[in-house]
């Protein structure tokens, strides 16, 4: 059969987006592998796809897989293109969509110029939830990882993330750190990391590991999870600027009992139909 789809990304942060509501489709882990694959599929970090609520305050149900197949809670970048992809598949014509996910419901809010706002909801801290192995809740944990010990947040925004606080982004050492701390023991679900450099208090540039993807040029969450963990170690204001490789996000957290809101682009690359 053949199936439509839309490649989409956020600041680089690239999508296959699919809609399960007017079509009809299973895909396999292996056959999300396959169309992963940048050089014999279609090429994405993450497949989206769209499908019928199952209860009746949310509008659409959203589902994110990594390219090896792995079906994850949350994806920021991705919940703004999947606002755009349902306003231009005429799925809806809501500006506000309340969207449930498996890290639990967002609403998003699309404005002109193809921005789209996102409510995270609450960040969760607590090492039960997120999940992290601790003893009890801190702000920062040490950890040790091949005999080098690393101070790091811990922080979910519906899928697990550990923050590191680096001096230079750019002499980081993602490629060595990021696969190795991914899977660390800590973190029985694994963990997407985030390399923190702090510009000022309304300022940082961040690089992202994300399980299951590896780098990416951005990450949602990971941007708001910065944040949040920034934000508890009094580092930064309200409302940062988030520097990634693909481009920039505003977040803004106001403090417990505050949800983390984002503002970030989306663009539409191309239409397609792909057979399986």
């Amino acid at each position: 059969m053949l199936l439509r789809f839309t490649k989409m990304h956020g600041l680089g942060n690239d999508f296959m987006v699919i809609d399960l509501v007017t079509q009809h489709a299973r895909l396999t882990e292996e056959k999300i592998k396959q169309l992963a694959n940048r050089h014999f599929g279609i090429g994405f970090d993450q497949l989206l796809i769209v499908e019928p609520p199952s209860k009746p305050d949310v509008d659409f149900k959203y589902r994110i897989f990594n390219a090896d197949g792995s079906e994850v809670e949350q994806c920021g970048n991705g919940a703004r293109c999947f606002a755009r992809f349902v306003r231009d598949r005429k799925l809806t014509s809501k500006r506000t969509i309340n969207v449930e996910t498996q890290g639990g419901d967002i609403t998003l809010i699309v404005h002109n110029h193809n921005d789209v706002e996102v409510d995270m909801g609450y960040p969760i801290l607590e090492p039960a939830l997120i999940p992290f192995h601790a003893e009890q809740q801190a702000i920062t944990y040490p950890i040790n990882c091949h005999n080098q010990t690393f101070e790091i947040s811990a922080v979910s925004m519906g899928n697990p993330h550990m923050v590191l606080i680096v001096e230079d982004i750019l002499q980081a050492q993602v490629e060595k750190w990021g696969p190795l701390l991914e899977k660390h023991e800590s973190f029985p679900q694994r963990a997407n990391v985030g390399f923190m450099q702090v510009i000022n208090s309304q300022q940082i540039k961040l690089r992202v590991f994300e399980r299951g993807a590896g780098e990416t040029l951005a990450c949602g969450t990971g941007a708001c999870a910065a944040v949040v963990a920034g934000r508890l170690q009094n580092l930064l204001a309200e409302q940062v600027q988030v520097d990634l490789p693909g481009g920039s996000l505003q977040i803004e957290w106001q403090g417990s009992g505050h949800s983390v809101r984002m503002i970030g682009p989306t663009t539409r690359v191309f239409e397609g139909q792909v057979r399986i």
